[in-house]
């Protein structure tokens, strides 16, 4: 048995044993939720995971969604804390965002998650501890820097590979300033078993449309839009979506992809549109706020309405992590794009 055969046959048993029931085909990078004073509104919180969890298997937690590029390190404890006491109830599944601009830092953070998991789980056997805490492992980016090589980006994610923990690989240039070529995720893919999932959210699709051979990896697509175009039963290059807009459009994504593996493409590509328009819109109204980042302040705006229900235009409107809220003409601006596009549900989930 060859290296990558060897690698490739590996992967496959670290997926059946992270995923019993199989690999979520529909993931979210959940947003954070906070209460007036800026500290985690886990009520909220806990609502809106609630909410998700019949649509949605698989949660990245922080992701740029939820503020992980901003949090301290005690409110990300915070957070985790909150979601993993779900998790096993909701029988769904927290990927652990470790966003750093640099490799070191990221390392440096996983170890001390998972010392936190393994006092938490009562268990210092690592196996164990991420079953029991319902982790199915870490999420990382290449080192920032424009123009960085694949070189420089590879002895980067190279040393916390080597921690031979689970580890997903986020392409996220609007972040980090470069991208993985497929050549070097192809290579760290022949390398390492652990290696298990592949994040893009470049837009560009680069690695998941090269050919290139990636040994089992599960390529999740982070960018938005053309949804049906995406997933391998429309004859895309992708297994699933790692998507912001999944904070909103849960059900109606998780449609999508229901209606593509039944063959049902007429129908999941007229969704897809309606999709693909709103969440561009909103998107557009929230282009010139200067708070926060737009992944958070566009689902912010969209979730609101999921939770108030129509009476979303008139109730509070969330606050960012910076502190600032969102504006009262981008909530309104967001309820008449819903509505527009028969969007808008009549009833929240905080009802």
């Amino acid at each position: 048995m060859t290296r990558g055969s060897s690698t490739q046959a590996g992967r496959a048993q670290l997926l059946a044993d992270l995923f019993p029931a199989g690999i979520p085909t529909l993931w979210c990078p959940l947003l954070t939720h906070y209460a007036g004073d800026g500290t985690l509104d886990r009520g909220r919180l806990e609502a809106h995971i609630r909410h998700l969890a019949p649509w949605v298997k698989g949660f990245l937690i922080p992701g740029s969604t939820g503020d992980g590029w901003e949090m301290t390190e005690a409110e990300i404890v915070e957070l985790l804390d909150c979601a993993l006491g779900l998790a096993g109830v909701l029988r769904v599944q927290v990927l652990i965002g470790v966003l750093k601009t640099d490799a070191a830092k990221a390392r440096r953070d996983i170890l001390h998650t998972m010392a936190w998991l393994k006092m938490r789980g009562h268990t210092a056997e690592t196996a164990a501890c991420l079953v029991k805490n319902h982790v199915c492992g870490f999420t990382i980016c290449p080192p920032r820097g424009k123009g960085l090589a694949d070189e420089d980006l590879r002895r980067g994610l190279e040393t916390i590979l080597e921690l031979e923990l689970p580890t997903a690989l986020y392409q996220l240039p609007q972040v980090t300033q470069n991208q993985m070529s497929p050549e070097l995720v192809a290579e760290l893919a022949r390398r390492f078993t652990n290696f298990f999932l592949f994040k893009d959210t470049s837009g560009e699709d680069r690695v998941a449309s090269s050919g290139l051979e990636l040994g089992g990896i599960f390529m999740v697509r982070g960018a938005e839009g053309s949804y049906d175009r995406w997933l391998k039963p429309g004859g895309g290059p992708y297994d699933g979506w790692l998507l912001s807009s999944a904070n909103g459009f849960a059900r109606e994504l998780h449609q999508v992809a229901e209606d593509l593996a039944a063959g049902r493409n007429e129908r999941a590509s007229q969704l897809s549109a309606r999709l693909t328009a709103a969440v561009g819109e909103v998107f557009r109204v929230v282009a010139e706020l200067r708070g926060g980042n737009p992944f958070a302040n566009a689902n912010k705006a969209i979730d609101h309405f999921f939770a108030h229900g129509a009476r979303g235009a008139t109730a509070p409107p969330p606050r960012l992590h910076c502190g600032q809220t969102l504006p009262v003409e981008v909530i309104r601006a967001t309820g008449e794009v819903l509505d527009r596009h028969g969007l808008l549900p009549r009833k929240g989930y905080l009802a």
